[in-house]
């Protein structure tokens, strides 16, 4: 990635994927704004880019909140004169059956995964649109390709981050800006660790999750950033979407017995007998 002079906003840029983005960034030259609710993390991150020679500015910032966003975008293009990128990388998860979840758990996971990236994407796609260019990177997941069973609040909201923003791609092409929407799979992070779990045995969902393949924060930024040069609309790792895609066309049997597995597996975990 060419870089000079550019500017970063990476919200969730603490931790996980987020600070792995920022690394990425921050390698290539750009200077990145850490945007996250946790300031300990945050400046420990700007801490560690200053000594090994970069620059990148802690910011703590509420996702939820849309004036915050907005007043963070306007706030570095006044500094900087520009905005290149904009990571609305913030999320959690959330484990349980449907019939478990209370309207204030879909509130909370609605509000910290779908609005933080409408609030993120309006503001910096009115800027963007303005001064003629950037690029635009919302973070859904794999579960926003496809069925999840126990996680359906989560996978709801990555299905919507990915209609979101799969549909600005086309729209905002027009005037110079690049929308690209990230899909990781299984990605080892904290996310998992401090997922919330709804009657779910914690200790027992990560150690399903450990027995999968986890790629590392940093792979997938180098992925993440690399599709991005090629302006790719969704983004997720090979080969588990070129699977996916085969067996959602060629293989729907094989495809809903995997899914019926992967439920069953996830209840396992569930500290109420399913009837």
């Amino acid at each position: 990635m060419k870089a000079l002079n550019q500017v970063a906003i990476v919200t969730g840029g603490a931790s996980g994927i987020g600070k792995a983005i920022v690394e990425q960034l921050v390698s290539t030259h750009v200077f990145v704004v850490i945007a996250d609710i946790d300031e300990y993390g945050g400046k420990q991150v700007v801490s560690q880019i200053e000594t090994e020679g970069g620059s990148a500015q802690f910011v703590r910032l509420d996702v939820t909140d849309a004036d915050q966003i907005e007043a963070l975008v306007l706030s570095v293009h006044r500094k900087h004169g520009r905005l290149d990128y904009m990571f609305n990388n913030a999320g959690i998860a959330m484990y349980g059956e449907l019939y478990d979840m209370s309207r204030e758990h879909w509130e909370r996971i609605i509000s910290v995964n779908l609005w933080s990236v409408i609030h993120g994407t309006q503001a910096a796609y009115s800027l963007m649109k303005k001064q003629g260019f950037g690029h635009i990177a919302n973070t859904a997941s794999v579960a926003g390709l496809g069925p999840s069973p126990t996680a359906a609040a989560y996978a709801t909201t990555k299905h919507a981050i990915v209609g979101l923003t799969t549909s600005l791609h086309y729209e905002a092409e027009t005037f110079g800006v690049k929308v690209s929407t990230l899909c990781p799979t299984f990605v080892n992070t904290s996310i998992f660790s401090t997922a919330e779990g709804i009657n779910i045995d914690k200790v027992k969902m990560n150690e399903q999750m450990k027995k999968r393949k986890m790629m590392s924060p940093e792979q997938f930024a180098r992925i993440a950033l690399r599709a991005l040069e090629r302006n790719e609309p969704l983004v997720c790792p090979m080969p588990f979407r070129r699977t996916s895609d085969i067996f959602f066309t060629l293989f729907p049997g094989i495809h809903r017995k995997l899914i019926r597995f992967f439920c069953n597996e996830a209840r396992k975990a569930n500290i109420n007998t399913v009837h």
